[in-house]
């Protein structure tokens, strides 16, 4: 899903993925389809709008005049099809937002003619309440069995002189429920043959004059409890999350030496403002978190909660403590509270949708990673360290132990001496952030066997076990305990060195396989290393340094893997392609070693991706040479708002100095 192809419009767990002219078509079988979504499920499937029974087309506008789309609010100009010696008849004017829960829609339509003139205004409106797993491009599919759809019109309000139609699903004990209403009311609702409903509505226009039509969409998830009224105009709910992302933007102060960083941050900072999802703390106390992103992921990930809280620290500490509070909310006490759960683990997902809720797949509370508890650990020491706040560290001691015991038990550092992880059938084959199946794979690009510790999560371990020790000695008065915990991170160190050094290569590799072989590849992964500080100096400096070297760094950032090996390709997910969160740890950590030239020199080329990007830094990108390409190019499915990304930002701030 691009810009290009949509307004996409992100509030909370509620987007919007619209046509360029406002439309919703609700194609099956699209790698981004569109609708209204609300906590996993598409509440809105169809949203056609007609005059006189035909399609108007859009007018191609000038670059950044009324189409286009800053991610926040959808605006389109139509008109009746038709030539050069056929001036338009009318224009109609359409602005959209979302706000939680909620599409709202204003319409004016302006008669050009200067007669009276009455013209039929038709809107088709759907709502299929498909669960996103099945709007996925995997070729699966799920039984329903007993899934009733309804709709009933709702009759006029006399008073206010609204009207429209609900749309209602069910299915055992799940019920969901979409309303649509209208001001004026519709003069009809009219039966389509397909389960859709046609609002009419008759307009008689003055001669040059207007009409108006406000819209507003409700949805009423399953398990969501009753939302707020929405605000009653696309302006007034954009004047909302103005304010919220004012809120985020006036909190970091932006590089005026280096105005396209600042740029990239105040876009970063309004994406992320939109990108908050509601969450709950141990309490039961209402919060706010940063979701992964949009359109797939617009719900808790713990690791990308985590790291987008740890860019974001020095500039926004609050993120930090409401996403440690969710998520030890959220914290596995057995085995039996979710796929992959084990007493102390964090969580890697957690899903509201339909296919979650009646376990048709397994992330309603998902374990499957192997990095997020240690990265929740970092995070827990790095607030309490930046704020001087220990109150949410004392809170959270219980969590933050039962943490470390994973760490040393389930997650193998007592019996492996590192972490490990095994694929998961049904979840993710590998349980880093590198997921995607064969992402873990030696130079030749075949894929390693067995439980695998993955090089990343040995750094994220090492930094958790120092970090909990400082917590313990200064915090929680556990001298015992710290001393403890620093021993086994010393010993950490001390077999990753030996372990997965390749001196041939003179660099860290991406993995051990099952039988502790040495997973070969030539992988972006060691800069993770550099940002926890698990490499000495020397070793550090000289992963830094091949870093920058050409096979890896492509001008727009170091790809996943080097080019020039068989497993390299410019275009996969995590063999090639360029991720500028990866980027931001790994510019952290070249600062953290003192290759402060080197970490410059990354910040550039995501800077300069962000502006060919047209200020918005994608979530991934293609891993072609930027002296071959000067234009970015983009991977195929990479998610427009990001919350990592959208901190990626932040984190070069901290990393070059700047702020």
């Amino acid at each position: 899903m691009t810009d290009r192809q949509h307004h996409l419009l992100v509030r909370g767990t509620t987007f919007a993925a619209l046509g360029a002219g406002g439309d919703i078509r609700g194609v099956p079988g699209t790698t981004a389809p569109d609708g209204l979504f609300v906590r996993d499920a598409r509440h809105l499937s169809r949203w056609q709008l007609t005059v006189d029974g035909a399609v108007p087309e859009l007018l191609t506008l000038p670059e950044g005049s009324l189409s286009a789309d800053g991610g926040d609010g959808a605006r389109s100009v139509l008109v009746p099809r038709g030539g050069r010696d056929e001036p338009p008849a009318y224009t109609l004017f359409r602005e959209q937002a979302v706000t939680d829960g909620a599409l709202v829609e204003s319409v004016r339509v302006t008669s050009n003619r200067a007669v009276p003139t009455t013209l039929r205004i038709a809107l088709t409106a759907d709502a299929d309440f498909t669960d996103q797993f099945e709007l996925r491009s995997d070729h699966r599919t799920y039984a329903k069995p007993g899934a009733v759809r309804s709709r009933r019109v709702l009759e006029r309000d006399t008073e206010s002189d609204r009207g429209g139609v609900e749309f209602a699903y069910r299915r055992g004990d799940w019920r969901s429920r979409t309303t649509v209403t209208a001001t004026p009311a519709p003069d009809a609702v009219e039966e389509t043959g397909t389960g859709a409903r046609r609002l009419v509505w008759a307009l008689e226009l003055a001669a040059h004059g207007s009409a108006d039509l406000a819209l507003t969409v409700t949805a009423a998830p399953h398990g969501a409890p009753p939302p707020a009224p929405p605000p009653p105009t696309p302006r007034a709910a954009l004047a909302e999350l103005s304010a919220r992302q004012r809120e985020f933007t006036d909190a970091v102060p932006l590089p005026a030496a280096w105005p396209e960083l600042a740029a990239a941050c105040a876009r970063g900072l309004a994406d992320l403002a939109a990108l908050q999802v509601p969450a709950r703390g141990p309490d039961g106390e209402e919060l706010r978190v940063p979701g992964a992103g949009a359109p797939w992921f617009l719900t808790l990930l713990g690791r990308d909660a985590l790291l987008t809280s740890l860019f974001a620290l020095p500039y926004l500490p609050r993120l930090a403590a409401a996403t440690l509070t969710a998520l030890a909310a959220t914290q596995a006490t057995g085995a039996a509270g979710g796929r992959g759960a084990a007493a102390g683990k964090i969580v890697h997902e957690v899903r509201h949708g339909e296919l979650a809720h009646f376990e048709q797949v397994p992330f309603g509370r998902y374990y499957g990673s192997v990095d997020a508890t240690p990265l929740f650990l970092v995070l827990l020491g790095a607030y309490t360290e930046r704020t001087g706040d220990t109150a949410v560290a004392r809170r959270l001691a219980d969590a933050a132990r039962a943490a470390v015991t994973w760490m040393l038990d389930h997650g193998g550092l007592r019996a492996h001496g590192y972490l490990v992880h095994g694929a998961d059938e049904g979840g993710h084959a590998d349980q880093n952030w590198k997921d995607s199946p064969g992402a873990i794979c030696r130079a030749d690009g075949s894929r390693a066997a067995g439980p695998l510790a993955a090089a990343g999560a040995q750094g994220y371990a090492y930094d958790a076990l120092l970090r909990t020790a400082w917590l313990a000695r200064s915090v929680w008065g556990d001298a015992g305990y710290a001393d403890r915990l620093a021993a086994v991170a010393a010993g950490l160190r001390d077999r990753f060195q030996r372990d997965f050094w390749m001196e041939r290569h003179q660099f860290p590799a991406l993995a051990l396989d099952g039988a502790g072989r040495q997973v070969d590849a030539l992988a972006s992964d060691a800069g993770h290393l550099l940002w926890s500080g698990l490499l000495d100096k020397e070793y550090g400096e000289t992963v830094g340094r091949r870093l920058l070297e050409p096979d890896f760094f492509s001008g727009w950032g170091v790809r996943t893997l080097a080019a020039g090996q068989e497993a390299y390709h410019p275009l996969s997910c995590h063999r090639g392609c360029v991720w500028p969160h990866d980027n931001a740890l790994l510019a952290l950590g070249l600062a953290r070693y003192g290759l402060h030239d080197e970490a410059r020199a990354v910040a550039h080329g995501l800077v300069d991706a962000a502006g060919s990007a047209g200020g918005r830094l994608p979530e991934v990108f293609a891993g072609y040479d930027r002296s071959a390409h000067p234009a970015l190019i983009p991977y195929p499915h990479a998610c427009p708002r990001e919350s990592r990304t959208a901190t990626t930002p932040l984190a070069l701030l901290t990393a070059t100095g700047s702020a």
